[in-house]
């Protein structure tokens, strides 16, 4: 996606009061930056929206971790619409982490099968030749349009005085009007695409199924801040089961293995980061609907897999792994800094006896950093990234993308 920052807007930093007589004004307890977005690219057409994001802490500094949400509201041209708000947060004394992840989708986008193995051609247009480039036309062989609804909830307590955190979730995907655009099943032969083969297979509706359950997690968090990590790490598990009885269209478990390390290369300078993200995502039974299966951009912030579309790799099982170098460009300042980042995916398709590990898709790129509010790390990222087949994207976003 082409994104492009129209302005910035900051609030909520701790304004100076030298006015002789005038008393100094507290610091806002909710700091929020709003960012308004044009983006523009073959799928969404022209998009226009706004970025809010909102940081706090519920305590203080010295007792609790900061806490952050971001939200986003956009419509295309081509009549779609994306919602979403996403936090993390921590309670007072960092008593509870609350992780929160809710969408409203009108949504359209290509799909390209499950596993990654990308040198095939698609099961419709049998083309040899596939190509990701955004500035290119979209393959029109497998676009979806389709509505999409999330809601996670996770409430973890803290055990004693440690950094674990243990809790349950409740975990919400409903797909509706699904449009596979070039499905068509009176042709001779019939054109047939990836998401209907897979729904067909496995015997469940190709227009709208809903997966509905609660999980068991268990966290260590030790990160000193969770927009803009500079030393610590983070490791967390989410076993998910989706039972009928909860409202699901068929019975699945799915299990989520998360983990985070940074590394501060020079003691004067904190922004001078190693910082390292890997994934695993599997479904461990059952049957999870095609659009519900693990995918990159499907995490909860949306940040895997710079620089290919959301759902570009997809599978039943999918390993995700990302390191990324941050520096500052300045000799003493933090306002300005850079990155250089190198990812791998990979996923596995049982229905088509494609392996975790068969092949790895590599993503790389670089980009640059403005911190708005350098107190709480609050970063804006301009990143442009390279892929498989002509992949490469533009990204704007606030906040350290891990």
């Amino acid at each position: 996606m082409l994104v492009v920052p129209a302005t910035v807007l900051a609030q909520g930093e701790k304004k100076s009061s030298e006015q002789a007589g005038s008393k100094p004004k507290k610091e806002r307890k909710v700091e929020r930056t709003i960012l308004p977005l044009i983006a523009a690219n073959p799928t969404v057409g022209v998009l226009f929206g706004v970025l809010p994001g909102f940081n706090w802490n519920m305590g203080t500094e010295a007792d609790t971790r900061n806490s952050t949400a971001l939200s986003g509201f956009y419509y295309t041209t081509q009549q779609q619409l994306f919602t979403s708000v996403r936090s993390n947060a921590f309670t007072k004394g960092n008593g509870y982490n609350l992780l929160t992840d809710i969408r409203f989708n009108l949504n359209s986008q290509p799909t390209y099968g499950l596993g990654s193995v990308l040198e095939r051609s698609s099961i419709v247009g049998g083309d040899e030749e596939v190509s990701d480039n955004p500035y290119k036309k979209v393959p029109t062989n497998e676009m979806m349009a389709f509505n999409n609804f999330r809601l996670y909830q996770t409430i973890q307590k803290r055990f004693k005085k440690t950094n674990f955190f243990y809790g349950i979730g409740y975990h919400l995907d409903i797909f509706w009007n699904i449009n596979d655009k070039q499905l068509n099943l009176d042709t001779t032969p019939q054109q047939i695409t990836h998401h209907y083969r897979y729904q067909t297979l496995k015997g469940i509706s190709t227009e709208k199924y809903t997966q509905s359950g609660l999980s068991l997690n268990a966290t260590y968090e030790s990160r000193d801040n969770v927009v803009n990590p500079y030393v610590g790490q983070l490791a967390a598990v989410s076993l998910r089961a989706f039972p009928k009885f909860l409202g699901s269209t068929e019975s699945a478990s799915q299990l989520w293995v998360e983990y985070r390390k940074y590394v501060n290369l020079k003691k004067s300078r904190p922004r001078n980061v190693l910082a390292f993200w890997t994934y695993g995502w599997f479904v461990t039974s059952g049957t999870s609907p095609y659009l519900a299966l693990p995918a990159i951009g499907w995490d909860m912030f949306a940040r895997s897999g710079r620089p290919y579309t959301q759902g570009r790799i997809r599978g039943e099982d999918l390993v995700y792994g990302e390191a990324e170098w941050r520096f500052p460009l300045q000799r003493t300042k933090n306002k300005w800094g850079a990155v250089l980042f190198l990812n791998t995916s990979t996923a596995s398709s049982r229905t088509e006896n494609i392996n975790l590990f068969q092949n790895m898709v590599l993503g790389y790129g670089g980009g640059l950093r403005f911190m708005l509010n350098e107190k709480k790390r609050v970063n804006i990222g301009l990143d442009y990234g390279f892929g498989a087949h002509g992949a490469q994207g533009l990204f704007v976003n606030l906040n350290e993308y891990f």
